[in-house]
């Protein structure tokens, strides 16, 4: 297993422009292959942009979806893989021969897919099915995972990866900079993207602090810290549909330490070496082999009822 080179990136992505946004992943997806990284992840629905989807309907959601692995983007991702020599990560929405539609995001070498995961809890959209499995796949050497957003706010779905024996997770997000019940949340007013370059100072206050990536540091290195595991953290910059998203894709290492971040208000990306040894020297590792699943396994395996009815919950289609 030798070390790696890998880049993550922010980018503001054209809400339905797939062309536009491809166009921007070569091009960053380049920048990261001249800098030496062997791999570059980008974020949840890259290719086709997250947001504005929460206003289509059925047939519009399924017009904008792609057969995977014989769609065009597909397509383009493995030619860019081809011509810059680099592992490319990135998502769009999916749909089947069955007409069920899905969150997926992908990983493209030079030969094609190498590997797809559907969100397990999708909520952007009601006619989104959830995906129904965890995938392992292998980049030179190493296990990794993927789990999209939301499915690495549920603990046991990151443990879940690492028993299997991921010791990379790439975790594709669109979060922040939006409502929740939680102290300090909310939207953040696009009139301060607007202005960004006269007045940087508070936009980066509203972007690290509680509406942003302060929230995000409450949890995202505990993932990481408590499973010894690399996270590859990707998440866009600016105006994502009308939603203001302020970017941070970082890198965090097995004992929970940020080791790259993106921190312009650029298109950009941030790269890291990816090394053997943190994986065994991280506390992560000595718990999870101090585990007694004798005294838990039924009680996290006991079925779940909950008086929140969700998305992913909807079995009708």
């Amino acid at each position: 297993m030798r070390t790696l080179k890998i880049a993550t990136a922010q980018f503001e992505n054209s809400s339905g422009d797939k062309a536009y946004n491809l166009s921007v992943i070569k091009s960053l997806s380049a920048k990261a292959a001249a800098q030496g990284a062997d791999v570059i992840a980008f974020h949840e629905c890259s290719i086709t942009g997250y947001s504005f989807a929460r206003h289509l309907s059925k047939q519009q959601l399924f017009d904008i979806a792609e057969f995977i692995p014989d769609g065009p983007s597909i397509a383009e991702l493995t030619a860019f893989a081809q011509e810059l020599d680099i592992i490319i990560l990135a998502g769009l929405f999916e749909k089947d021969a069955e007409g069920k539609l899905y969150k997926a995001y992908v990983c493209v070498d030079k030969n094609g897919l190498l590997a797809k995961h559907r969100k397990l809890h999708p909520f952007i959209n009601p006619h989104l099915t959830p995906g129904n499995q965890y995938i392992i796949f292998d980049i030179y050497g190493w296990k990794c995972s993927i789990l999209i957003c939301y499915d690495n706010n549920i603990i046991e779905n990151v443990r879940a990866v690492k028993l299997l024996g991921a010791d990379i997770v790439f975790m594709p997000h669109v979060t922040m900079c939006t409502p929740s019940t939680r102290p300090g949340a909310g939207f953040v007013d696009p009139e301060l993207w607007k202005n960004r370059e006269t007045d940087p100072t508070t936009l980066r206050q509203e972007f690290d602090g509680l509406k942003g990536r302060a929230w995000l540091m409450k949890w995202l290195p505990a993932r990481a810290y408590d499973n010894a595991v690399y996270a590859i953290f990707s998440n866009p910059i600016g105006m994502d549909d009308d939603q203001l998203k302020n970017g941070c894709s970082m890198i965090i290492d097995p004992f929970g330490d940020i080791i790259a971040e993106c921190r312009s208000f650029d298109n950009e990306i941030a790269i890291a070496l990816i090394t053997r040894q943190k994986l065994t020297d991280a506390g992560g590792y000595r718990y999870i082999n101090a585990r007694r699943p004798e005294l838990y396994s039924d009680i996290i395996a006991a079925p779940h009822q909950s008086e929140q009815k969700v998305v992913w919950m909807n079995t009708e289609e």
